[in-house]
């Protein structure tokens, strides 16, 4: 058994500027206090760049040609319908309010999710460690638990403890209501009633502390603008190091790894990626924040390259990706060039891994398109973050990440190497797929 529990915090959104900008900011004591105690470094997160498509990585160790979570939104090709995770509050009622909150919190980790990548709490637990999960999207585990709602009774299968938003809650902690009040930092405040008593009782071998509220802030006023829901952030890490009896007996119990999920740049316009292909029959485009998808439908008479030429010239579309047989290709200004998964793409951050693991994935579009700098691809209501902040493309403002680590062996250059360092921790084999060393701290 290792000498030390471990937690991951996870602060969505959180660039490495405005982290590395935090450290020593007398605003941020818990971030500063971690930082001068840890291992630091700039990773890179997935591609698309997106939430669902991260927290996806960050619990399986892979890119989404393993776990096979797409974008925020996508075409369902076996049941024939989109599925919407939450772009907008405006793009879920679009999509069908019922059907994208079961998507969203039920179906991604029961369908959607695959069968052959393997969560973190799996692996943990099936080993006999108990594990936690605070807010994230991705929890599958092997625990049934049934929502706190009257007459619901569709389990979600998660880890030993797990804390989903008051709707599902493994124990009674006496946290406050998640949902009311998030602009001012309710969800954040949520997750450190949770993990107070957590830490208090000892509860888990690994934890998993989501923090999504600066993300939330992020969009609305931009990255370099939200430091008033970072410090909150900063305090829901404080409430675990309060909690163990300060910062030093907090370092005494447990190792850390503090990420973001994404980055995250300004836009300043929006566009709608569905116009290009208004008039093109069996063409289905998904869209939202900074990535889009087209899906050739059986009465679409273009294939992939026919459809992937008509964004050429679009000023929205900065590099667009699509499936020329067996090879990957990124089409850039009207030119082609081959996808080496283990070369270099243009300027983007392991940008050749990260396309093809993108467009490998059997429920991504049969083109996948990355938008050019300042530009928002509006979501299925039309809604966008123009004159805040977005995330999706393949760029280095949208993809790097804040990477810390206090007792462990590695610093993971990667969001999908964060699960096998954490399992090594633990003494547990990763599965297969999963990267295999991550950087020297």
């Amino acid at each position: 058994m290792p000498a030390t529990k471990a937690i991951l915090i996870v602060i969505d959104g959180l660039t490495p500027s405005v982290f590395e900008a935090a450290v020593g900011d007398g605003r941020a004591p818990a971030l500063s206090f971690l930082a001068e105690h840890g291992n630091y470094a700039r990773a890179v997160s997935t591609f698309p760049s997106l939430t669902p498509v991260c927290v996806s990585s960050l619990a399986t160790g892979a890119h989404p040609d393993v776990h096979h979570i797409p974008h925020l939104v996508w075409y369902d090709r076996e049941r024939a319908r989109t599925v919407e995770y939450g772009s907008s509050f405006a793009a879920v009622r679009a999509a069908g309010m019922t059907r994208s909150i079961l998507d969203t919190i039920i179906n991604m980790n029961r369908l959607h999710l695959a069968r052959d990548a393997v969560t973190v709490y799996e692996a943990l637990e099936d080993a006999g460690y108990t594990t936690a999960a605070i807010n994230i999207t991705c929890y599958r585990g092997r625990t049934p638990h049934l929502p706190t709602l009257p007459g619901v009774t569709i389990p979600a299968y998660g880890p030993k403890r797990f804390f989903f938003y008051n709707l599902f809650e493994s124990d009674p902690t006496g946290a406050p209501l998640a949902i009311f009040g998030r602009a001012q930092g309710s969800i954040d405040a949520y997750a450190a009633a949770v993990g107070r008593w957590l830490v208090t009782r000892d509860g888990f071998d690994f934890l998993v502390y989501y923090l999504p509220d600066y993300d939330f802030a992020s969009h609305a006023h931009g990255p370099d603008d939200a430091f008033e829901a970072l410090a909150r952030s900063d305090a829901a890490v404080g409430a675990l190091l309060e909690a163990a009896g300060g910062p030093d007996e907090f370092l005494e119990r447990y190792a850390v790894v503090l990420c973001s999920d994404h980055g995250q740049t300004h836009v300043e316009r929006s566009a709608r990626l569905e116009t290009v292909f208004a008039d093109v029959p069996g063409a289905l485009v998904t869209a939202s924040n900074r990535a889009g998808m087209i899906y050739r439908l059986p009465n679409c008479k273009l294939d992939a390259r026919g459809l992937a030429q008509l964004l050429d010239g679009d000023a929205a579309a900065e590099t667009v990706l699509f499936r020329d047989g067996e090879d990957v290709i990124a089409r850039r200004e009207g030119e082609d060039v081959r996808v080496d998964p283990d070369g270099v793409l243009f300027d983007y951050p392991d940008g050749g891994r990260r396309a093809w693991a993108a467009l490998n994935n059997p429920n991504a579009g049969d083109v996948v398109v990355s938008a050019a700098p300042g530009i928002e691809f509006a979501d299925l209501a039309g809604r966008h973050h123009a004159g805040g902040g977005s995330h999706g493309s393949l760029r280095r403002g949208d993809s790097e990440v804040p990477m810390l680590t206090l007792g462990l062996d590695a610093v993971p250059e990667s969001i999908v190497d964060v699960m096998p360092t954490v399992l090594r921790h633990f003494g547990v084999e990763p599965p297969p797929y999963a990267r295999a060393l991550a950087r020297a701290a």
